[in-house]
């Protein structure tokens, strides 16, 4: 089983997936092996990648909150309750920040006053508006009072590093519920504290009998930690921190080096035979 992040993973840094990593993905996939992505990215966004790769796997998404091959029956599933979701947005609000509430088939946000590449980054690859309509209000707190949401994630942006800094501690200290995670696209990843992509990795492959040594998980960022972890070959992209470049068991090139077909050719064709008639001992 091949286990892929998307940002900073299977896509180059102008959004784009290389021909190579194409070609690799296809080579395994010919070659028995089950090939899913596991991304912090809202679902239609996901597929629609899934879709560019001829994938029709079961998908990890919301960074494992919300698994599924089609948005009308998830796998699995863990939201946020509409109580939690609320108490971070008030949070939230005092601070200089973009938030996006992400609903597995709509996304609300709040208005902000800045136009910056970090609000741009986020609104990258949010897959095609018809299928994924994004709306923004000057309120959220008063939207969610109206009308209360439970979401699979949240995601938020800072202009400011104190300002996160302090966000983050409040957040914490206040909210036991939530896990707070980061990813190349965003400074803040919130989930229900129970949500993992390790854990839905778990879920997935016990789903499919694949047993964890037959796994192997690639990622770039923390949010990609434990499922680096979890797998039995976890591989860190070469852009990837020290933190999770020495928690891997191989660290392979940049995305921008096409690192996702060379760690392919380095691991997959080199071992494939071996790794079809007897699993490997990572």
């Amino acid at each position: 089983m091949l286990v892929l992040d998307i940002d900073g993973t299977l896509l180059k840094s102008n959004f784009k997936i290389d021909r190579t990593t194409k070609e690799a993905i296809e080579y395994v996939k010919e070659k028995g092996v089950y090939v899913t992505l596991a991304t912090g990215r809202n679902f239609p966004s996901a597929q629609k990648i899934a879709k560019a790769l001829k994938l029709d796997s079961i998908l990890i998404t919301h960074n494992g909150a919300f698994v599924a091959s089609s948005v009308d029956e998830p796998f699995y599933e863990q939201r946020m309750s509409a109580e939690n979701v609320l108490k971070v947005v008030q949070i939230l609000e005092k601070y200089d920040a973009h938030i996006r509430l992400l609903h597995e088939r709509y996304s609300i946000g709040n208005q902000v006053q800045q136009k910056s590449q970090l609000v741009a980054k986020m609104t990258m690859g949010i897959g095609d508006p018809l299928f994924y309509p994004v709306t923004f209000t000057e309120q959220l707190s008063d939207h969610l009072k109206e009308k209360p949401m439970t979401v699979p994630k949240i995601d938020v942006q800072f202009f400011d590093n104190e300002e996160r800094a302090n966000a983050f501690k409040e957040l914490t200290e206040r909210i036991e519920e939530i896990r707070i995670t980061s990813s190349t696209r965003c400074a803040f990843e919130i989930i229900d504290k129970s949500v993992s992509k390790a854990k839905a990795l778990n879920i997935l492959a016990r789903h499919l009998g694949v047993s964890r040594k037959e796994i192997v998980a690639v990622g770039d960022y923390t949010n990609d930690l434990e499922m680096i972890h979890h797998a039995g070959l976890g591989v860190a992209m070469g852009n990837s921190p020290n933190e999770l470049k020495h928690a891997a068991d191989w660290v392979t090139r940049s995305n921008n080096q096409n690192g996702v077909s060379y760690m392919v050719r380095e691991v997959f064709r080199k071992q494939m035979k071996l790794q079809i008639e007897e699993p490997l001992e990572y």
